[in-house]
């Protein structure tokens, strides 16, 4: 009986210490998963945006070479101000922005020019921050790849490609630019890992002229 008595004391006794023990221990693991925790969070926020914003503009851009394709080519000159059917393919693009609210980084609609490809630019009114300038817009109208050859993805300054010595189409190139900030890479140095994300989303469509 003595002995029992002993034992349950000891029990008592240790009881507040083992519970200060259980609560040291439910600390620490907190300590060492949060890190984690708030990577994988960020990362799924700023991953999910930016598939979100490539599917926006992929769209968009589809949208205004199909309007610039379907429109007569006989409005493009040279060196010319902005003609009709690329002022229309901007359009597309600027009215899509505003209908899903995103910045267009007060983006002028006059264009420079070089040959049959027209670029606009947006730097300013609050633009997302990353590499300047924010918005790049680029409609070529002359763009043209080979008819029967493997032809290769249109790249981000729609630069036509070598038809050699097959029948080259004509088609009009949509480009758009625009920049992105991600969270994740300042999240990542909690680890002690230093990542490196293009500040830049980008968009590229083609499609052949109608006329």
């Amino acid at each position: 009986m003595r002995f029992c008595g002993h034992l349950r004391r000891m029990k008592k006794a240790a009881g507040p210490i083992l519970g200060h023990a259980d609560r040291g221990a439910q600390l620490v693991e907190f300590a060492v998963a949060l890190p984690l925790l708030v990577v994988f969070v960020v990362g799924i926020f700023d991953f999910s945006g930016a598939f979100t914003l490539k599917q926006k503009l992929t769209n968009v851009a589809r949208d205004a070479a199909r309007a610039a394709a379907a429109d007569p080519s006989n409005d493009v000159l040279v060196g010319a101000a902005a003609p009709v059917s690329v002022a229309a393919a901007f359009q597309v693009v600027n009215n899509y922005f505003v209908a899903n609210k995103l910045n267009t980084c007060g983006v002028s609609s006059s264009p420079t020019s070089s040959g049959l490809t027209w670029t606009y630019i947006g730097t300013t009114g609050g633009c997302p921050p990353g590499p300047p300038p924010g918005l790049t817009i680029i409609i070529n109208r002359g763009y043209y790849f080979p008819a029967s050859a493997a032809a290769t993805i249109a790249n981000v300054n729609c630069t036509p490609q070598s038809a050699g010595s097959q029948t080259a189409v004509l088609s009009t190139c949509v480009s758009i630019q625009y920049a992105y900030q991600w969270r994740f890479g300042q999240v990542a140095s909690l680890l002690g890992s230093s990542t490196v994300l293009p500040g830049t989303i980008m968009a590229t469509s083609v499609a052949m002229n109608e006329n």
